[in-house]
């Protein structure tokens, strides 16, 4: 069965300024090997902005850059990013694979805290995306908080979360990860930023791998830029739930 080689970089990130979040992000790339999928922070080019659309790199830019690093390494590589699009300001998460495939998802839950959804619209559909034999729920930030949009219905073994989820919130962040995790029999992988943005807020990371039964595979520590990284296995997982067939009790499941 296959063994997925995970890696989050844990980072600060440069307010509005896309080139300058790129070439830092290029310097680690650079010195990475044998993984299999490797995940940036939320809004990666910009930072967690409510202009930042206006500011944002082209989406067809970003591809290029994704997809130049997921060739050279041959895995698969992606983040959230701001978007201007034709049918308005998204914060969509992209996914690029070594072969030039993209896979899109943009975010369901916006945060109203902040105004998020008074500038960027709200995607309409979860998307499950296979690589390396591993099915993949990429999700954003708040969607965390909505445990029925990241429901398990036997359709995925790996959930992303990428986030700019503020320090003063911290412990929401683990508890949640963790939650879903064993919630959802899935490995849950959850990146977030560090460092201090322009609107004053500070971020202390406390990025997550943790399996199926709700155990830290790693930890970043807190507000310190990392490379967190853990090798997942989908023969452990399988098992896991043939043994402990909790999913099975679940009511979605039932109803189908």
């Amino acid at each position: 069965m296959p063994t997925l080689n995970l890696s989050l970089l844990q980072q600060p990130l440069h307010w509005h300024d896309g080139p300058a979040n790129l070439a830092h992000f290029d310097s680690l790339l650079s010195r990475m090997h044998d993984q299999d999928l490797i995940i940036l922070p939320e809004m990666f080019t910009t930072g967690f902005a409510m202009d930042a659309a206006r500011h944002a790199l082209p989406e067809s830019e970003v591809y290029d850059w994704l997809y130049d690093h997921a060739q050279r390494l041959q895995a698969m590589i992606g983040g959230s990013v701001a978007l201007q699009t034709e049918q308005g300001a998204v914060n969509r998460f992209l996914l690029v694979n070594p072969h030039g495939a993209i896979y899109r998802y943009d975010k369901r839950h916006l945060f109203r805290m902040a105004g998020e959804h008074e500038v960027y619209s709200p995607g309409d559909r979860r998307l499950v995306i296979e690589w390396k034999g591993f099915r993949i729920l990429p999700q954003i930030c708040y969607d965390l908080r909505f445990p029925v949009w990241s429901r398990n219905r036997n359709d995925y073994d790996l959930a992303l979360y990428v986030a700019n989820w503020p320090a003063p919130r911290a412990h929401h962040w683990t508890s949640l990860l963790t939650a879903r995790a064993i919630e959802n029999q899935a490995f849950v992988a959850g990146c977030n930023r560090v460092g201090h943005d322009h609107n004053g807020l500070s971020y202390s990371g406390n990025s997550l791998i943790i399996d199926p039964q709700g155990e830290i595979l790693a930890k970043a520590d807190d507000h310190q830029a990392a490379v967190l990284q853990a090798s997942l296995s989908l023969t452990e997982l399988r098992d896991y739930r043939e043994r402990f067939p909790a999913w099975m009790d679940s009511d979605d499941f039932r109803l189908e």
